[in-house]
């Protein structure tokens, strides 16, 4: 795992037998157990895509770096800011999205949802999406308790995301880490990067068809 290092954007030349770069994935984490297998999830998305990485404070507290791929870089709220000296510097918020195709934030915990929803950009991770270019997609898995999930706040959390055009990857049925068994748990990584994968690849083949 690689920490801290600036994002550089550039245009990309034409490559003479014109295969398609790898698709720009940025993962994100927020606090919530099932932030346990970010790693798991680094690595499925790491193989076929290019991937950077975000996880909010509360997030590492639950995220062993080890289980960070080598070449995945791993960005934190201490990062934000620390290539920004004067005016015309790199802001990081807005090199991520620049250079992402597209956003994933699993696990979405419901403190994160909620700030989402409202509009708050408090830390890396909701910066970029305050600062997302909603023309690419961006999609959630969510992971909290059953109570939580069922809590009146979550279905309008939910709704206001849906209206910004913010894809929802559902969580599922099973035994929580709170020992609770019930809705709220997050989608498997495999599952979330089988449904990212074929959501890309159904998109080229369509822009494919329209040449």
């Amino acid at each position: 795992m690689a920490q801290g290092e600036p994002v550089t954007t550039h245009i990309e030349p034409v490559q003479a037998n014109d295969t398609p770069r790898r698709p720009r994935i940025l993962l994100a984490a927020s606090g919530s157990v099932a932030a346990i297998k970010f790693g798991n999830l680094c690595h499925c998305f790491s193989e076929w895509a290019d991937v950077k990485a975000v996880a909010t404070k509360s997030a590492l507290h639950f995220i062993d770096s080890v289980t960070i791929p080598e070449d995945v870089i791993l960005y934190t709220d201490e990062d934000e800011w620390s290539s920004w000296s004067k005016i015309g510097d790199n802001v990081l918020h807005i090199e991520l999205r620049r250079w992402a195709d597209i956003m994933v934030i699993a696990p979405l915990s419901a403190n994160t949802l909620g700030k989402i929803a409202g509009g708050l950009c408090d830390n890396l991770l909701t910066c970029v999406v305050r600062a997302w270019d909603y023309s690419k997609p961006l999609f959630v898995a969510p992971a909290m308790n059953t109570m939580m999930w069922n809590n009146p706040f979550t279905e309008k959390h939910l709704l206001s995301i849906d209206e910004l055009g913010i894809t929802l990857i559902p969580p599922v049925t099973k035994r929580l880490a709170c020992g609770d068994y019930g809705n709220g748990a997050m989608a498997e990584p495999s599952l979330i990067y089988k449904t990212i994968r074929l959501f890309l690849e159904s998109h080229r083949l369509q822009a494919g068809s329209n040449v």
